[in-house]
């Protein structure tokens, strides 16, 4: 027997988009530490190109592409950027992503009492923000892979970006439970649509990592827990948040061909149990 080398993606092409945010760059970092050869996509270009020289600094490779997930004349402009550098594209993670503060309810719970004290409740979500996250997340990740499968056939990988809402919804973020839902679905779909085409679908679905980008809502002003973060502990079976870097294993051994070939339309929690805990 031949153990799979899930840490080498030597002559692999990746495209990853959303390259330049949280999630993103440690993948970036990551994949390019395991030999491949890595496209940052991302709709920030500065963000995106500093990454990719800095990668480049360690001798690996990289480079960064400007691209709006949400228009498809940008998507098919970065393909031709990747393509003219590396020729061939083996792997698609669509990483971009993200809520807003318009599809998000003030409270977890409705009290008739809101309506009079001026808490955003669910009659108040701006239907431009929930449109704006479910494209984001949902829109953002077809239009991508309807660019970028065709250069995928005949041992292509694709990974998505699910989350913990799309099994059970959080409280307060109706419109991005809703988007994450909508990917782990889409998800088996690609799935069985490429089974015959040589392309696997997969995603993860990250349960919850303390980051800048959302350390405000967890931690307070003396970088204690929020009520909200105590919860999310206490439902945590490991009774902690997640480091980004712990989401790496997943993601390399799901592009594997050899470690991973029988995997097609899974999407794995790395959430330190919290979808398995009922509370009690």
């Amino acid at each position: 027997m031949k153990l799979p080398q899930i840490h080498d993606l030597q002559g692999k092409t990746v495209v990853l988009t959303g390259g330049a945010g949280v999630l993103g760059t440690t993948f970036a970092r990551a994949l390019a530490q395991a030999n491949a050869n890595v496209a940052i996509l991302d709709l920030n270009e500065t963000a995106a190109t500093a990454l990719a020289s800095e990668i480049q600094a360690l001798g690996q490779h990289a480079i960064g592409v400007k691209c709006n997930v949400l228009d498809k004349t940008s998507i098919e402009a970065a393909r031709e950027t990747v393509l003219k550098a590396y020729k061939k594209v083996d792997i698609l993670i669509n990483g971009a992503g993200g809520n807003h503060p318009s599809g998000t309810t003030g409270h977890e719970f409705f009290d008739k009492e809101d309506l009079k004290n001026d808490i955003k409740t669910f009659f108040d979500l701006d239907p431009d923000g929930i449109q704006f996250v479910f494209n984001l997340n949902f829109i953002g990740t077809l239009l991508p892979t309807q660019v970028f499968a065709k250069d995928l056939l005949d041992g292509g990988n694709i990974i998505n970006i699910s989350s913990m809402n799309a099994f059970t919804p959080l409280t307060k973020i109706p419109a991005y439970s809703g988007a994450k839902a909508a990917i782990s679905n889409f998800t088996q779909w690609l799935a069985v649509y490429f089974s015959k085409a040589g392309i696997r679908c997969n995603a993860i679905a990250p349960g919850f990592f303390l980051t800048k980008q959302n350390e405000a809502l967890l931690l307070d002003e003396n970088k204690q827990f929020t009520p909200r973060a105590q919860k999310i502990i206490t439902n945590t079976p490991m009774g902690r948040f997640g480091n980004s870097e712990e989401l790496v294993g997943a993601v390399l051994f799901l592009i594997n061909n050899d470690a991973a070939s029988f995997i097609n339309g899974v999407v794995l929690p790395v959430d330190g149990g919290f979808s398995s805990y009922s509370g009690v």
